[in-house]
């Protein structure tokens, strides 16, 4: 064991009644707060970035294969499914799942009430797995692939709106530009789903694609578009010029990012509110281990004085204090992590708080453990404090022994 780290054990072993044992304690409070509250932060934001992003991924895929066109609608132009990715895309690396879809705007007449909605077509190959959770009564489209199902899954907003109940029956027009009088088509609600987006909560049904054909007039190798899911959402952009260099020339390529912008840019926007908090939390933490530092120092003069007269170095009596402030930094990090990861742990698994869907997107708030961040966080608030104490710590270079000796 070194000399420094030696001494500085001793001075935290030593007297235990000294005047700066309240101020050491406020300080590894002030620490352990900060780390709680900064672990809860990136807990909660990464938590609730993962879900938000999860369930408009779910709804519209992370990647859309359209043909090219210059109108917002939810109506795309017809594509051939007789594609050469279609579906041996699936087998490309980083590349989960293709299926087909096509989108028909159309209006849900009641007995009282006229509601305009969208008709997603799907087909055989759809990916249930997003719903498995979602469908809160009911059960989702079975699809025969030798016959049109009319069976549908409408939203909980929607049932609501149009006070509908599972195995009703309802009448949806749909409007082409080439016809007049409307198309109606009477479908059964076979399940109820509830996303708590209120962006497709509000207007989607799900429905056999073969009845978006049929009302558009399409073959049965037409469909509005593909949508491809990737096995990683940080490598979305890389896997969107993937997608976009094997379908050709013909076809256009558009990721989750850019069909809703609104909310990828809106979950953004809250890293700002977490890196706030962490430059606030490591302030605060520096300014009370500064103080600390200094009232530590003011404490032990006789004792700097004495080492100085033997012949200690001043470099060296400065260790001796940052290893002090190392340990106590180090004491407020793990009851910090304690509390943090505690809490954190706590709502994962008993949702204690909840929110209010329809303004939060999540019924509860959501929270997302990784180590490597909580990690990172750690090692950097001990190096950030250690590093700024390194300057208040040269106070010691300025105490002569003369004077040390004689304090009292």
């Amino acid at each position: 064991m070194n000399f420094e780290l030696f001494i500085a054990k001793g001075i935290l072993s030593g007297d235990k009644n000294n005047f700066s044992k309240p101020i050491v304690r406020i300080s590894v409070i002030s620490i352990t707060l900060g780390l709680a509250v900064m672990i809860l932060s990136l807990a909660i934001t990464t938590g609730f970035k993962n879900a938000v992003t999860e369930k408009v991924i779910g709804f519209g895929s992370h990647i859309q294969i359209t043909s090219f066109g210059f109108n917002n609608s939810w109506e795309k132009a017809p594509v051939s499914m007789e594609q050469s990715f279609y579906p041996s895309l699936s087998d490309e690396p980083g590349i989960k799942h293709i299926q087909v879809f096509a989108n028909k705007s159309g209006l849900i007449k009641t007995d009282d009430q006229i509601l305009g909605i969208v008709l997603k077509g799907i087909s055989t190959d759809f990916d249930w797995s997003f719903f498995e959770d979602k469908i809160i009564e009911g059960l989702p489209v079975i699809l025969n692939p030798a016959k049109r199902t009319n069976d549908i899954l409408i939203s909980k907003k929607i049932a609501n709106k149009l006070e509908l109940n599972l195995k009703d029956e309802v009448r949806v027009y749909f409007i082409n530009p080439d016809e007049v009088s409307p198309r109606g088509r009477k479908f059964t609600i076979t399940g109820i789903y509830e996303t708590g987006l209120e962006e497709f909560d509000d207007m989607f049904i799900i429905g056999d694609i073969r009845h978006v054909q049929r009302l558009n007039k399409w073959d049965e190798n037409q469909v509005g578009g593909f949508e491809v899911f990737v096995d990683d959402f940080n490598n979305l952009d890389a896997s969107w010029q993937q997608v976009y260099n094997i379908i050709g020339y013909e076809l256009n390529a558009t990721s989750i990012k850019s069909l809703y912008p609104q909310i990828f840019d809106w979950l953004e926007l809250q890293d700002m509110n977490v890196i706030i908090i962490l430059v606030l939390m490591v302030a605060v933490a520096v300014i009370n281990m500064i103080s600390t530092l200094l009232i530590l120092i003011l404490e032990k003069t006789n004792m700097i004085g004495v080492l100085k007269a033997l012949g200690t170095k001043s470099a060296s009596i400065r260790k001796i204090f940052l290893y002090n402030a190392a340990f106590i930094i180090g004491r407020g990090l793990l009851f910090g992590n304690m509390l943090g990861i505690g809490l954190a742990l706590i709502q994962y698994h008993f949702k204690i708080i909840s929110l209010d869907q329809e303004s939060y997107y999540v019924p509860h708030v959501p929270i997302n453990l990784d180590v490597l961040p909580i990690v990172i966080l750690n090692v950097g608030v001990l190096l950030i404090c250690v590093l700024f104490l390194i300057i208040p710590s040269y106070v010691i270079t300025r105490i002569t022994p003369v004077k040390a000796i004689r304090w009292e």
